[in-house]
């Protein structure tokens, strides 16, 4: 079977190729429209799958998509009628997009794909999440957890995988959905849904779990075996286009913050209050499923899932020996689970359990050229330095990074999902005190309250991290060098014997940061912060993981490796390639436009080097750090 999944028309549209049972290529659209969370048809990633396999749409045997636009239509006219007369304005504003686009979903698909006759294969929603967790996991069997928003009418679902077959067993339905609770409090605290959620949770820690009691009493009737039911009363997702209404400001103190405003103490706790809930609820579920299961092992996905906190109590605290999460966990993994449903179900595609995963690291997007990424840097009129060799690249970012520069890091094949995994990355020493907020101001231009991850050599991992449980792939680790700026490699040496540490190869787990201490309160806490990875740690201690291998990083464990080699640190700052508001940079272009206009010092660009050195001194810092708070608000 070859089989091309797709996702579109609410957010994030993405399309995926798997050829044999093997998955070949997967890409967001967003990548090439630079439109972020595009929900358009995936006309651009779905040509990229396609020439990727050297296929044409002929070629193909089926093509899936991620859920099924009857059920979602028929889901939204009972909420219209059970909500009456209140519903009434909400489905007048829905009804255009659907007669004109979303009921004629075949014929859209039939259409943008250049008038494709062949079979088509629709999975519900939740479905394609469980596949897209169980199917490229490392094990045979599991259980498998998916929450999130809404899908056609499920919002969380629970079931086991085995081989090649999937059974769902249990489901909740909406409106009671955990991630619209999640999303409710985004939009309440001044951020948009679907994008500010992640600001949501690097909020949390910055505040006191003072509504947590509010939250349980008047929002969320949580039960032991992990089942919930939310209290509608208090929300206006089911009748019109906000999150919230009145009932919400008399539980909370007042109206929603306007976005781009202050941030409060009440945002603060409101934050860490619902990030707690979610916690709890995703803990209850767990237990729930393995009691039911007996299993050992959990795959999640689903918008849900990318909370990176919650996967990192369930590994220390729940009750399954291994967690496995799928790096694209929300609706642009969808259209992988869509493409691996049909294959392993509907086609009877045998499936071939990979040691590590079968995701190939996340990079599964384009790749460029050494003469395209050439041609681009010659049309932008950048100097250069081109490397022969991986050996002498790494070697001269290693440099760069030493010197506390901070790198635009382009290699290889783009990674699928919304992290960048060491392909698309800016990378930065952790060890700078000052790092932190001068990255989220001058290059990203984002709030400095947001934390930063590290990337580390997964062999010594445990020296720094404690992610905790079995998690995936347990290795030992060497000893601990220094990462406080000692060169000769002869630093802090760990006092664990023989530490290990699970695998988190997608940054989808976090943990304690061994020997960080915290203090303060509300924004203070930033400055309270001491540890010996300054730039990484968050202000309650943790820190979102990427543990990085030679068998599935390559070239970023190789500078990595030299990084440590120099100075006796074996992590490195790892954050998107991106500025705020745009899409990971895509192409080369998209990367050299990203270096020019912000505070970058230099540029990794496939075998080419620039620096902001080599340029006229008037082209170096496009921007103040009080330019750039001003323009974008922040503090």
């Amino acid at each position: 079977m070859t089989v091309l999944g797709l996702s579109c028309f609410y957010h994030d549209a993405a399309a995926a190729l798997v050829r044999d049972g093997e998955i070949v290529a997967a890409a967001q659209e967003e990548r090439f429209t630079r439109r972020k969370h595009d929900p358009s048809f995936p006309t651009n990633a779905a040509a990229y799958c396609l020439a990727e396999a050297g296929l044409a749409v002929a070629d193909l045997d089926a093509v899936a998509f991620y859920d099924k636009p009857l059920l979602t239509f028929e889901r939204i006219l009972e909420t219209s009628l059970a909500y009456a007369p209140r519903g009434l304005g909400a489905f007048i504003r829905a009804m255009p997009v659907w007669l004109t686009q979303k009921l004629w979903t075949p014929d859209t698909i039939r259409r943008e794909l250049g008038g494709y006759d062949g079979p088509l294969v629709f999975s519900e929603h939740h479905r394609s999440h469980a596949a897209s967790a169980f199917f490229p996991s490392p094990f045979e069997r599991a259980a498998v957890l998916t929450t999130d928003g809404v899908g056609e009418w499920a919002t969380t679902s629970w079931g086991v995988g085995d081989g090649a077959g999937l059974d769902i067993r249990q489901e909740i339905h909406f409106p009671h959905s955990l991630g619209l609770l999640y999303s409710a409090f985004t939009t309440f605290c001044g951020f948009r849904v679907n994008s500010g959620e992640y600001k949501l949770m690097g909020l949390a820690p910055y505040g006191e779990p003072r509504y947590v009691d509010a939250i349980r009493e008047h929002l969320i009737d949580l039960r032991p075996d992990g089942s919930y039911r939310l209290h509608t009363d208090a929300f206006t997702f089911a009748t019109g286009t906000r999150m919230t209404g009145r009932r919400f400001e008399e539980l909370f103190g007042g109206p929603a913050r306007e976005p781009e405003s202050p941030l409060g103490p009440r945002e603060m706790d409101l934050a860490r209050s619902v990030q707690a809930v979610v916690e709890d609820a995703v803990l209850a579920m767990a237990r729930h499923v393995h009691a039911e299961t007996g299993e050992t092992r959990l795959c999640l996905a689903g918008g849900v899932a990318l909370n990176c906190v919650a996967n990192g109590r369930l590994l220390r605290e729940g009750p399954f020996d291994e967690v496995w999460v799928q790096p694209a966990a929300g609706d642009a993994g969808g259209a992988l689970g869509a493409a691996l449903v049909a294959a392993h179900e509907w086609g009877d595609d045998p499936r071939v359990v990979s040691a590590s995963d079968a995701m190939h690291g996340g990079y599964l997007g384009p790749k460029w050229t050494p003469d395209q990424i050439r041609a681009a840097l010659d049309a932008d009129g950048l100097p250069y330095d081109e490397h022969a060799g991986d050996a002498a690249l790494v070697d001269a970012v290693a440099d760069l990074l030493a010197q506390g520069q901070t790198v635009g890091w382009f290699q290889g094949r783009a990674e699928f999902g919304p992290r960048a995994l060491g392909h698309r990355s800016i990378l930065a020493d952790p060890r700078g005190a000052d790092v932190q907020r001068r990255v989220n101001l001058q290059i990203k231009f984002r709030e400095s309250f947001r934390p930063f991850a590290p990337a580390v050599l997964a062999e010594r991992a445990a020296e720094f991290f404690e992610l905790g449980g079995q998690g995936v792939g347990i290795r030992d680790s060497g000893n601990a060098a220094s990462p406080g700026g000692d060169t000769s490699g002869e630093g802090l040496r760990s006092s664990i014997p023989n530490p290990q540490s699970p695998e988190s190869p997608y940054m989808l787990l976090v943990g304690p940061v061994r020997g960080a201490t915290t203090g303060g309160t509300g924004l203070d806490k930033r400055a309270a912060v001491a540890s010996a990875l300054p730039a990484v740690t968050h202000v309650d201690g943790s820190a979102r993981v990427q543990t990085v291998t030679a068998e599935r990083n390559g070239l970023f464990h190789a500078l990595l490796a030299a990084f440590d080699a120099k100075t006796g640190c074996p992590v490195l700052v790892n954050t998107s390639f991106n500025v705020r508001g745009e899409p990971i940079v895509h192409a080369p272009a998209d990367a050299v436009r990203v270096f020019r206009r912000t505070g970058m010092d230099a540029l990794a660009i496939g075998p080419f080097v620039v620096t902001k050195a080599m340029l006229p001194e008037a082209d170096r810092q496009p921007f103040t750090p009080d330019e750039i708070a001003a323009a974008y608000g922040l503090d």
